[in-house]
């Protein structure tokens, strides 16, 4: 068949299933923004999108639905060049909904089979808005606000043939009569990389090395923010550092902003440090910044305690990433998380606010790591045995779903 993958920042969620599905013999093509710079093996095409943000004030509600689907139009007039200069016909197309780029790519391809990936539903209720009362307080102007954004997600499926979702809770954040369109197979974790190994080595930016058995207590957010619980984790050290004098604390993230809103000033990690600065042994506390992808391996594997906090809403690779190399993690109680983290089976879970309680939970790991290693086994096998291992699990399931869509 042939199969065009559609993402303004290729490969993401395509990097392993576009390899696979030309090595069973598909011929794969990906349109992509022409700023994207991500490397690939994939053929590729990109598409210029240069149109200015829509005004608020004009759009109002409409605002996100503008911005998204002017992308949208973007990429339609790339797929139509494609197909209008090069005869290009896909059987399949696989696309991400979250920027719009997939609305109107039946209008270029009617014949072919779309499947989007769906990866979250905004909605006013039980989800990350009006989550954290800190940052967001519920209202009739933020519900209305935030049901508006969701138009374009709703758009792209009503044009799909299929979906995809990477977990149970994410497809349920979808409405009810669009859920028996979505197929739930998480993206994969490679376990044969991401695995417990007692020799390694992590070696930060600055030269510091730590080793398997040092004790270590981990943090990462692609930035550092509210939304996977910065906050609440700077909140909680100095009661860490102080009750473990020879703990050291490695944070691993940028210092820009991935969701919700930017800080009134500043960053979110200067702020909430600041908050803490006198409380706690700087010395002690590395701020890596973002990380080569090895370096992340290797502290995942000498991390003898790995928190890890998010709102309701998109759950991190990084979590089932850190429970395949062993790591002990303590995460937040919140659906995301429960959904993969049993406590007292393969992790221990706290009440997202609950600062004392992470404070307590994280010395227990830091302090006990022998009565901790049950967890960090079941950990490990959750994600061998459970559906989320790449090459014996995820990748293949995905590959027949893709090939079962496009089959009709």
């Amino acid at each position: 068949m042939n199969i065009l993958f559609v993402h303004q920042n290729f490969p993401a969620q395509f990097v392993h299933l576009a390899p696979e599905l030309i090595r069973r013999g598909h011929r794969c093509l990906a349109l992509t923004d022409e700023v994207n710079k991500r490397e690939t093996k994939t053929p590729t095409v990109r598409y210029r999108h240069r149109t200015p943000r829509p005004d608020g004030a004009v759009c109002r509600l409409g605002r996100t639905y503008t911005e998204m689907s002017d992308r949208g139009i973007s990429v339609a007039r790339a797929a139509a060049a494609l197909r209008d200069k090069h005869g290009f016909a896909p059987d399949v197309i696989f696309g991400h909904s979250g920027w719009g780029e997939t609305l109107f790519l039946k209008e270029v391809w009617p014949a072919a089979k779309l499947i989007i990936y769906a990866e979250f539903f905004y909605g006013a209720r039980g989800r990350d808005v009006g989550f954290d009362p800190e940052f967001s307080t519920p209202s009739l102007d933020q519900a209305m606000i935030t049901t508006a954004r969701a138009a374009h997600l709703g758009m792209a499926m009503l044009s799909a043939d299929a979906a995809l979702a990477p977990t149970k809770w994410q497809a349920s954040t979808f409405p009810p009569q669009l859920r028996p369109m979505i197929e739930v197979i998480f993206d994969g974790v490679d376990t044969d990389v991401l695995r417990p190994d007692p020799a390694a080595v992590a070696v930060l930016p600055d030269g510091r090395q730590f080793r398997a058995g040092d004790e270590v207590l981990t943090f990462i957010n692609r930035n550092l923010e509210p939304y996977r619980g910065y906050h609440i984790f700077m909140r909680a050290l100095p009661a860490v550092m102080a009750a473990r004098p020879n703990a050291q604390v490695v944070i691993i993230g940028g210092d820009e902003v991935s969701y919700g809103a930017a800080p009134a000033e500043g960053t979110w990690k200067d702020r909430f440090l600041n908050e803490v600065r006198d409380r706690v042994d700087l010395s002690r506390i590395h701020f890596a910044g973002k990380v080569p992808y090895p370096a992340f391996v290797s502290l995942m594997q000498v991390s003898r305690a790995h928190a890890y906090l998010t709102y309701p809403f998109v759950l991190s690779w990084s979590m089932l990433e850190a429970m395949s190399a062993g790591a002990c993690i303590v995460g937040s109680r919140t659906a995301p998380v429960e959904e993969l983290i049993k406590d007292g089976v393969n992790g221990r879970l706290v009440d997202f606010f609950d600062v004392e309680g992470w404070s307590a939970a994280l010395i227990a790991a830091l302090a006990e790591p022998e009565a901790h290693a049950p967890l960090r086994a079941a950990a490990r096998r959750t994600i061998l045995q459970g559906g989320y291992d790449l090459r014996r699990h995820c990748l293949p399931a995905i590959a027949d779903f893709v090939e079962r869509v496009g089959r009709g």
